[in-house]
């Protein structure tokens, strides 16, 4: 695609997501996520092959049903108030498509099977987008209406995300799957606190974003796609693995890294609502995440190959992609645990 092509879409894909922020009126607040979703299959099919146009396929489909679902649970809502503003119904089923139409949008489970799939077929900056910025408008719509989701619903789906997100994840050798199914997890994080205080869960996509950014970058300096492939980088370019693992490692929530730090505020914030259980059953699935990061982390850096001279580390490093935003973002992504505190005294 030319240059004009490729503003006219990113330009579309931003007004879409900041309609969708900005409106209090239900029909702008679709037309916002219409317009975020059409002009991001262009993006996905980038590369003219099929496994691209497979993904864009699969993420129209499962979008577009996850809209029509939306717009039948708003128009019911505007026939019962006469209004198309955001107001906190008590209607059952109003709440409950809602609920539904926004987590199938967000690729949470029971409905998260496309996540990985549209990752897969296409390339690192799609998948980044994808997994980043497409996240955000849906995310605040929940917000918006999070007094009067189902509760249950959503803790349950949840808990969900978070076992399924930390369990697909182990045997996979592809990491566009692997960050796709640790955006599963993270987004279930999001979700849990989200009926006790959404600005927590603003701040966890936040720092998601950023981590998620920062490996992606990493990634696309070498066009690592597999897991072999980024065990081979260590001896051409020893600073990006470095980095790329780190912020995996972060992803985890290893404390001390910066990662750690929402977890520890959704963790508190439950107890403090007398959720013991959640917070506990929790943790237990989010060491499957971070179980397979430490995997990943062993596999490369503490093992050895067989190998050949060609392949041994060398004494001169010559990188070719300068990435000057990578150094402030592997800064946020894995030294800002200090400032939690900080946030602790906001609040």
């Amino acid at each position: 695609m030319n240059i004009m092509t490729m503003t006219i879409i990113y330009t579309t894909l931003i007004m879409g997501t900041l309609t969708t922020l900005i409106s209090s009126h239900w029909l702008l607040m679709w037309v916002g996520l219409e317009l975020s979703m059409m002009s991001i299959i262009p993006i996905l099919m980038n590369k003219t092959n099929p496994r691209s146009t497979e993904a864009a396929t699969k993420y129209f489909l499962t979008q577009a049903t996850a809209s029509m679902i939306l717009l039948m649970s708003v128009i019911t809502t505007m026939m019962y108030s006469g209004q198309w503003s955001i107001i906190y119904s008590n209607n059952m089923f109003i709440s409950l498509a809602l609920t539904l139409s926004l987590i199938m949008k967000l690729g949470l489970a029971p409905f998260h099977f496309w996540v990985t799939e549209v990752t897969q077929g296409t390339s690192l900056t799609s998948g980044m987008i994808l997994l980043t910025w497409q996240k955000i408008a849906p995310l605040s719509i929940l917000m918006q209406i999070s007094p009067m989701i189902n509760q249950p619903l959503i803790i349950s789906s949840a808990l969900l995300s978070t076992l399924l997100g930390g369990w697909g994840g182990l045997n996979q050798t592809q990491l566009r799957k692997i960050l796709a199914y640790s955006s599963i997890a993270h987004m279930g994080w999001m979700l849990v606190v989200m009926n006790f205080m959404p600005s927590i869960s603003l701040f966890n996509l936040m720092l998601y974003i950023i981590l998620t950014i920062s490996v992606f970058t990493a990634l696309n300096m070498n066009n690592n796609l597999t897991t072999l492939s980024l065990s081979h980088v260590w001896s051409t370019a020893p600073p990006t693995i470095i980095i790329i693992l780190m912020n995996l490692l972060s992803l985890g929530g290893l404390p001390p890294l910066a990662g750690f730090a929402p977890k520890w505020i959704i963790i508190q914030e439950l107890v403090k609502n007398n959720n013991i259980m959640i917070p506990v059953l929790m943790t237990m699935m989010a060491l499957l995440s971070l179980y397979f990061y430490i995997r990943l982390t062993y596999s490369t850096t503490l093992t050895l190959f067989p190998t050949t001279n060609n392949t041994k580390t060398k004494w001169h490093f010559h990188n070719k992609k300068a990435m000057t935003i990578l150094a402030p973002l592997t800064t946020l992504s894995t030294m800002t645990l200090p400032l939690t505190p900080l946030l602790f005294t906001l609040n």
